[in-house]
């Protein structure tokens, strides 16, 4: 073994670009951080060969003199620390830091000059050997540019990706910055074409609706709360408003986009019940958080990816908490996309060939109808089974304007068709409703509320003797106070079976025997290890899904009716427990377009 000794500066700095410049991104995202922090308006980035070879970044910021210019390529110099504290930090970056790697492993070259001064300057660096600094002409503001990154650790070229791969990680930094910063001007260009562009915004919104795209402008909610000087921002995506990875949620702290397991865990913790266990959506979100200084650790990571919270508990009960009320105030909207998509599919014009089947219209008297309870039942609007002809006399306009009068959100139902779907007529829309998750996710919502609030249970007669194996029979009554907490009361009956007598009133007569295999096999799957939570979302949902209304189900045109007035009162009835959407809506527009009308 050699003796100890100090590594050389530019070894030091290269060993400090493995850190935080992995790829072009990386160095991009120190590059504008820089910019901004600097009080730019304006970035403008230029990227050649994915930024491989060549990339700049230019702002009209405060500048830097020839002085200053020379301190910004040393190590652990900084003008974003004027008292030395590392937890009273208000600049995403500390310019001088990443300078000096970029360098170690790239040709760097910083031209800048400060405002209301007639000189400008620049000063080179190429793979940890610095040049003078000599005058040169550039208006007010600072240009950086980097090329051949890399060249001085050929090693790690062979990491990087192709052009493509690598252009679409720097517009996934552009994206998150630019998000946070409407007020600036944004632009990317290769060597042929821009590829981005972002004027300066009015409002946050107007920014994140431009870079997400206008679904979710149409598909999100707004977001605001406080508690104990955090403030928490932001837009969240309705729960049928889903993407298929992660990619799509923002979380920014304190102006710093970061992935941070307690922020992805309240997201997860806001949305339970509304879509699924399993699920494969994940919730389309853009986050922002302002914590005070002292709160928070921002120096955990290299790339300042991650943060640490003084008090994780406030952020979490802030977050979960807005997020859910949030949701609740949507009442029972769904995703625009979805009725689209569907359009969409049909646009072809080729209707596949199938044979008829009837369909219940909604005056149809049915031999075992649908139980209602009172909040079912009030309110109930009757209407006629047929479509109500318009007389020719009457103008579109005199129309419109009594349906908007006469028409709640989901309209009056009209038909059911396959004995499964609701077909409902609002003032601009046809509405399809899946009956069976509707009513799903309506009974899944009075039980969960009625865990805390002494459900109200139905005693059966002549109590049901479920048999098991002895494994089910111990997993069930080693939760039998939980399930008890639901309406659920079960006791021993033998090594192999139990004896179920009590159930929730809100089941109707549901088949205990399925209910409660169902119920072991739901235990099962979760384990004991699983957070009670979780396990009581997953229960509450099994013995929803048991006394719901189920498909092939005839109704009414009362039944249907109580049933979409129910779903209006309901803050999540736009998807089902398993997340899936419990209706569309179909746009007499978009209809109309299917025609070439």
């Amino acid at each position: 073994m050699n003796s100890i000794r100090l590594l050389s500066p530019t070894l030091v700095n290269q060993i400090a670009a493995g850190e935080v410049i992995e790829r072009p991104a990386s160095a991009l995202k120190e590059l504008v951080e820089n910019a901004i922090d600097a009080g730019a308006t304006r970035i403008d980035i230029v990227m050649i060969d994915g930024g491989k070879s060549y990339m700049s970044v230019t702002d009209n910021g405060k500048g830097m003199n020839a002085e200053e210019l020379a301190l910004a390529i040393e190590r652990h110099a900084t003008s974003k620390l004027p008292e030395d504290d590392l937890f009273n930090i208000h600049y995403l970056g500390f310019r001088g830091e990443a300078l000096p790697s970029i360098g170690s492993v790239a040709r760097l070259t910083i031209t800048s000059k400060p405002k209301n001064s007639l000189e400008g300057w620049s000063i080179s660096v190429e793979g940890g050997i610095k040049q003078p600094i000599r005058p040169a002409g550039i208006p007010e503001g600072t240009k950086v540019e980097v090329k051949d990154l890399f060249f001085a650790t050929p090693a790690r070229l062979k990491f990087l990706k192709s052009t493509q791969t690598e252009l679409g990680y720097a517009k996934d930094i552009l994206h998150k910055l630019a998000m946070m910063h409407p007020e600036i001007a944004f632009s990317l260009s290769d060597d042929k074409r821009q590829i981005l562009k972002y004027l300066p915004s009015s409002t946050l919104r107007d920014r994140v609706s431009k870079i997400m795209g206008k679904d979710f402008e149409e598909n999100s909610i707004e977001v605001h709360g406080e508690h104990n000087g955090i403030i928490l921002d932001g837009f969240i995506g309705l729960p049928t408003y889903t993407r298929s990875t992660s990619t799509e949620q923002y979380l920014f702290v304190n102006g710093r986009c970061i992935k941070d397991k307690i922020l992805s865990g309240c997201v997860k913790g806001a949305y339970q019940g509304l879509m699924g266990h399993g699920s494969d959506g994940y919730p389309v979100l853009a986050l922002f958080l302002k914590v005070p200084c002292h709160e928070v650790d921002v120096n955990v990571h290299p790339a300042k990816s991650e943060v640490r919270f003084k008090d994780a508990a406030s952020i979490r009960g802030l977050i979960v908490g807005t997020l859910k009320n949030a949701l609740a105030e949507a009442g029972h909207r769904t995703s625009t996309t979805i009725g689209i998509g569907a359009l969409g599919r049909s646009s072809s014009g080729i209707i596949p060939h199938s044979p008829r089947r009837s369909f219940t219209t909604a005056h149809l008297e049915i031999q075992t109808p649908l139980e209602l309870n009172d909040s079912y039942s009030a309110n109930v609007i009757s209407t006629d089974s047929s479509f109500t002809p318009v007389q020719a006399s009457q103008s579109k306009k005199s129309v419109e304007t009594d349906m908007k009068e006469d028409f709640p959100p989901l309209g009056l139902a009209r038909a059911q068709v396959h004995e499964t779907y609701i077909i409902s007529q609002t003032p601009d829309s046809i509405i399809i409703t899946d009956q069976h998750a509707a009513h799903e996710r309506l009974t899944y919502e009075k039980i969960r509320a009625g865990i805390n609030n002494k459900i109200e249970r139905q005693l059966l007669l002549i109590p049901e003797i479920v048999s098991l194996t002895e494994e089910e029979t111990n997993r069930l009554l080693s939760h039998k106070e939980e399930l008890e907490k639901m309406g659920l009361l079960i006791d021993s009956f033998g090594l192999d079976a139990i004896v179920v007598r009590e159930i929730p009133a809100v089941l109707g007569d549901p088949d205990i025997q399925k209910l409660i295999k169902d119920i072991a096999d739901t235990l099962l799957e979760y384990g004991a290890a699983s957070a009670l939570e979780d396990r009581i979302q997953a229960l509450c949902a099994k013995m929803a899904c048991h006394s719901s209304v189920r498909s092939g189900r005839s109704l009414d045109a009362n039944e249907m009716n109580a049933l979409l007035r129910e779903m209006e009162k309901c803050g999540t009835s736009g998807q089902c427990i398993h997340g899936r959407p419990t209706y569309i809506e179909l746009k007499l527009k978009d209809i109309e377009k299917l025609f070439g009308r």
